[in-house]
């Protein structure tokens, strides 16, 4: 019996710590309703290279951006390919295929992400929360290595960051300033049309 028990206590002993291990490996996330929690899974996003899943955690204006984009380019790479000549069609659909491809916001972001170099500047200065600072709806996400992140709480309680929502909405603008030059261009070339 002893030498049941002498066999047996180290395996009981392995078994605690490696459960223990695993448990301090594998802490969950701090809730998306914190921008801690949001930050997180942004940073876990572009560790495991899926950008597409830190769509989520950009703030609101950023989402509606990138889905503008999306049906703006839509609307114009269908209005070329049905009224622009064949000659002057081609270099405009290569240019936004993939804008217009996408099945929605989240993938026009990854596509402008990657493009742009965007999550190549969050792989490099990703790092751990050291402070959070929040007024009201707003916050800032201060890291180990002094980089700082604003976040704007979102009305569904989830905090999205603010980095990218200029660009996006500068290219949604300019998305639509194109269909509007396509559209009346489309106009012309079906005037012509015998």
């Amino acid at each position: 019996m002893r030498r049941w028990l002498l066999f047996a206590l180290p395996v009981v002993v392995a078994l605690v710590v490696a459960v223990g291990a695993r448990s301090i490996n594998h802490r969950p996330f701090p809730p998306d309703t914190t921008p801690e929690g949001a930050y997180a899974r942004i940073a876990f996003s572009i560790e495991q290279r899926r950008p597409r899943d830190a769509f989520a955690y950009l703030e609101t204006e950023a989402q509606w951006a990138a889905y503008t984009i999306l049906e703006m380019r839509k609307k114009a790479y269908d209005r070329v390919s049905g009224s622009y000549p064949p000659d002057q069609r081609a270099a405009l659909l290569s240019s936004w295929r993939d804008e217009a491809a996408g099945p929605d916001g989240a993938d026009v972001f990854a596509l402008l992400a990657a493009q742009r170099g965007w999550i190549g500047r969050l792989d490099r200065d990703l790092s751990g929360v050291v402070h959070v600072d929040v007024r009201g709806e707003r916050a800032t996400v201060v890291t180990s290595r002094g980089t700082r992140y604003s976040f704007r709480r979102r009305d569904n309680g989830i905090w999205g960051m603010t980095m990218f929502t200029a660009e996006l909405q500068a290219e949604a603008e300019r998305a639509t300033r194109d269909l509007e030059v396509v559209n009346r261009a489309a106009e012309d070339y079906d005037r012509a049309k015998p």
